[in-house]
């Protein structure tokens, strides 16, 4: 049977699709800031003020300050961000996360002596404890004020942000990059790191004049004021029909959730199927940092630089790179939909390979910038990398997370599956300039081969997510799921919001309930 009409998957009113992008794109700041405080540490790191402020630190040094950052995250996404998000609110986790961010960037801005070393170290874990939980709660927030069938417009802004963040990061780097004398070598870098501090504010300033989510307020049993919120958000009144269906959908799948989430998080290590969705969603975070991608982020000013272009040019052409991948980044969102997860993955990791290979040899054809149309290839194959990943693991790796699990454990299958990001960008990021020092162009080789294994697990182990209900998800993932015949009661009729609202499936509802079960043995003796 299909679903009756209600506010989540009935056409926005004007008003109402007005206040969601405005929403979403404010939140978007905060994912601004994040892409900003990642982006502007590669600007950074050649700038010759900051290297006579850490006393010439070496590459391994180099390697420690970038991947120290992961430390931060990892500890964060499993022990901070999510109960932060769910004890006090999404703006209230979005807002403690930016200003843990502004704090950490104050101290590596404030870096000098001889305890520079120490308190850029100290002021990136802070960063990455605060970024951990930017990352997770703004998408959150995103995903939870707009309607099911429109959430994916809305949600892209966060990935959006953060790609335009990265982007403004190069460019106020080439512009620094200007301010040459002695106060430009001391304050330059500084100034780059500061000038995060004004999305950070304006987000501060404005988050608390937002409404919170109509589901976190159900979950803490603020109906009336959850129903004043959705309202807001649907440009609806609080009596209107619409607002009363939808309600009470929130209010069923909160309930549902409450049963569940009623079991430790060790029952996504214990039960066979959830540990099944587990592991291809951390293994795949950890992929999509080994491909290379977190050292083209921190190291590409470097990597150009070590073609022969000189350093205000790099920033330029680094600043285009990343302006270019905001363009390729909205391309993937049609084209993840189109031809599905698993081709696009799998086409992202080969085309990678490709141009890490050439990366690779050519360098080693034409040592010491001998030939300069090597370079200019060498150039344009990074551009072409950059293409790759954007279509492939920089967004779908949190696609596939997302839809692989039941609503009941999302956020924290979500959680626990980015710690594996946090771990391969740990290693990527430490490996990346020691190995380029010691085996110069080489390195590129090393990912070459971690894409192509990515690519070969993918093929196997990883099946098409795209395009299926609930009740399909749960096939994929569960040898032993069988479908029920019919529906037996109101709970049965229960559906995941996340679901595609136009697909008539009346199996849904059954779906969830069957996942019921199987994840509550209490409440069904025998069940499992």
């Amino acid at each position: 049977m299909a679903y009756p009409p209600t506010a989540s998957n009935k056409p926005l009113p004007p008003l109402a699709s007005f206040r969601l992008m405005a929403l979403c794109l404010f939140f978007g700041l905060a994912s601004l800031a994040w892409g900003y405080n990642i982006g502007i540490m590669a600007s950074i790191y050649v700038h010759p003020g900051f290297v006579k402020a850490l006393h010439h630190p070496s590459k391994a040094t180099t390697g420690a300050i970038t991947s120290i950052y992961y430390i931060g995250t990892w500890f964060s996404y499993l022990f901070i961000s999510h109960p932060l998000a769910d004890r006090f609110g999404r703006r209230v986790a979005a807002a403690s996360g930016v200003l843990i961010t502004g704090i950490g960037a104050a101290i590596q801005a404030d870096a000098k002596g001889s305890v520079a070393l120490g308190m850029m170290i100290v002021g990136r874990i802070t960063c990455g404890v605060g970024l951990a939980i930017v990352s997770t709660s703004i998408p959150l927030y995103q995903s939870e004020v707009a309607p099911a069938k429109h959430r994916g417009r809305y949600v892209v802004i966060n990935h959006v942000g953060l790609v335009a963040g990265l982007a403004v990061a190069f460019w106020t780097g080439y512009g620094v990059s200007h301010w040459e004398s002695e106060s430009g070598d001391y304050y330059g870098w500084r100034v780059c790191m500061a000038f995060q501090f004004v999305p950070e504010a304006l987000f501060l300033l404005g988050v608390f004049f937002c409404p919170e989510t109509p589901r976190w307020l159900v979950e803490h049993d603020r109906s009336e004021a959850a129903k004043r919120s959705l309202a807001w958000l649907r440009g609806l009144t609080p009596s209107h029909e619409l607002v009363a269906d939808e309600l009470k959908e929130i209010e069923r799948s909160a309930e549902q959730r409450k049963l569940a989430t009623g079991q430790s998080w060790t029952v996504l290590f214990t039960d066979r199927p959830l540990f099944s969705r587990m592991w291809r969603a951390a293994l795949l975070q950890f992929m999509a940092q080994m491909c290379g991608n977190s050292s083209m982020k921190y190291y590409l000013p470097s990597i150009f630089m070590s073609l022969g272009i000189e350093r205000k040019t790099t920033l330029m052409v680094a600043g285009v790179e990343s302006t270019i991948k905001v363009a390729f980044s909205a391309f993937d969102s049609w084209l993840v939909d189109r031809y599905g997860r698993r081709p696009t993955l799998i086409f992202s990791c080969l085309l990678m390979s490709i141009a890490l290979l050439l990366n690779g040899a050519l360098p080693l054809a034409y040592p010491k910038n001998i030939n300069h149309t090597a370079d200019v290839v060498c150039i344009v194959f990074i551009f072409i990398y950059t293409f790759g990943f954007s279509i492939g693991f920089g967004p779908s790796a949190w696609v596939y997370g997302s839809e692989i699990f039941p609503t009941n454990f999302r956020a924290r299958g979500l959680n626990i599956a980015a710690s594996g990001s946090s771990i391969g960008a740990i290693i990527s990021s430490q490996a990346w300039p020691v190995a380029l020092r010691r085996i110069g162009s080489k390195t590129y080789f090393i990912f070459m081969v971690s894409n192509l294994i990515s690519a070969v697990v993918i093929w196997h182990f990883y099946p098409e997510t795209s395009r299926r209900s609930l009740e399909d998800m749960e096939a994929l993932f569960n040898p032993t799921h069988k479908r029920r015949a019919s529906v037996q009661s109101e709970a049965d009729s229960y559906h995941d919001e996340d679901a595609d609202l136009d697909d008539d499936d009346s199996q849904d509802g059954d779906a969830q309930d069957t996942q019921l079960q199987r994840l509550l043995p209490e409440a069904e003796p025998g069940s499992r």
